[in-house]
């Protein structure tokens, strides 16, 4: 084999590609492509051919992130179509108005917010769980993220509390308490909120203070919304901010938002870390039960959100494109994937990455 190649799916070449450098087959024996050629479909086939019906392909480390980079660029194509059909852009879009309203006038617009609350909760009664996790799950622009973080933190809210079992009136309380529970961030300087790196302590105390500023700025709301908002960063175990209140003494809205607030903020991407998997984060959940987050919603989550990403493509960390087979309940993180006609155990050494909106071929 080889130095200095790394894996990659042959299903990432694509029609116009100029390879960068040469490519290889999956022993790095045969050199399939040599650098500077214009790939066509029928190159690509005879590739296929040539490397025996096998996936993987060898390249160097820059042809490798040029061609995810491109499989990105095209997955966030899909994303914005999904996005329109599903209303999702305007929800996104209209959160993006009330954050800016709220930091020029220090005041939440009532009004409004109940609007584009109701519009979320008539997302939840007719789109599919596993739709609203994939608008979720997708990689997403870095820049978008607060606005997205309110509009996801409030549809997971909602699939939470319609998994509890919670009557309607219920559900829309946390899908509104999802939606206004980052509000106080939009009070925090903007140095600090939108520092493209990991915070200093001094900076991070002053964020900290971003759930009083929610429940301050809502005082025309009521009693449950406030104090779900303020509390969704209370800690099971008495150790969390502003007030470190502990177990039952947390608001069941605040510990249902802190288990979706944490779910989607592992798995955005920032300026400054990459998105995490959700059978990672998943694992990651569970291990905060009884310390951070209340077991009751840990475990409401982890038993039916699993369950919606079979069959979803996911980005395997070899670059390999496959499709979710099984997750095993005792083995989160590294569920069974099926990819060119086997499944294979997932494992640290080759894991998901992050998961596709549309079906690929697998």
């Amino acid at each position: 084999m080889k130095k200095d190649l790394t894996a990659v799916s042959i299903k990432l070449l694509f029609d116009g590609m100029v390879t960068p450098h040469d490519i290889y087959n999956a022993d790095g024996n045969v050199l399939l492509i040599r650098q500077d050629n214009t790939l066509k479909i029928s190159q690509i086939e005879a590739i296929r051919r040539m490397n025996a019906g096998r996936d993987i392909i060898l390249v160097t480390p820059e042809t490798r992130r040029m061609l995810l980079r491109r499989s990105i660029s095209c997955e966030l194509v899909s994303q914005a179509e999904l996005e329109e059909e599903t209303g999702y852009t305007e929800i996104k879009d209209d959160m993006l108005a009330l954050i800016e309203e709220i930091a020029h006038t220090k005041n939440v617009p009532q009004d409004t917010l109940y609007t584009v609350s109701e519009a979320l909760s008539n997302r939840l009664e007719v789109t599919s769980p596993g739709k609203i996790l994939d608008l979720i799950n997708a990689l997403a622009p870095a820049d978008e993220y607060l606005q997205r973080h309110c509009a996801n933190v409030s549809l997971l809210n909602g699939l939470i509390g319609k998994w509890l079992g919670f009557p309607k009136e219920t559900v829309d309380m946390l899908v509104l308490i999802g939606l206004v529970h980052d509000t106080g961030k939009a009070l925090v300087p903007p140095q600090i909120l939108n520092a493209p790196r990991k915070l200093a302590l001094a900076e991070f105390e002053v964020m900290k203070s971003h759930p009083v500023y929610g429940y301050d700025s809502l005082a025309d709301f009521p009693a449950s919304v406030r104090y779900g908002a303020r509390g969704h960063h209370e800690k099971y175990d008495g150790n969390g901010y502003p007030d470190r209140t502990r177990g039952s003494d947390i608001p069941l809205e605040a510990r249902i938002t802190a288990v979706s607030d944490i779910y989607d903020a592992m798995v955005s991407r920032r300026a400054y870390k990459e998105p995490r998997s959700p059978f990672h984060i998943i694992t990651w959940l569970s291990k905060l039960r009884e310390t951070e987050l209340d077991p009751l919603v840990v475990d409401t989550f982890i038993e039916n959100m699993p369950n919606e990403l079979v069959d979803k493509p996911v980005m395997l960390s070899n670059g390999e494109i496959g499709a979710i087979h099984a997750v095993d309940p005792y083995d989160l993180e590294f569920p069974d994937i099926r990819m060119n006609g086997k499944v294979i155990k997932s494992s640290e050494r080759l894991f998901c990455t992050f998961m596709f909106f549309e079906e690929k071929e697998s």
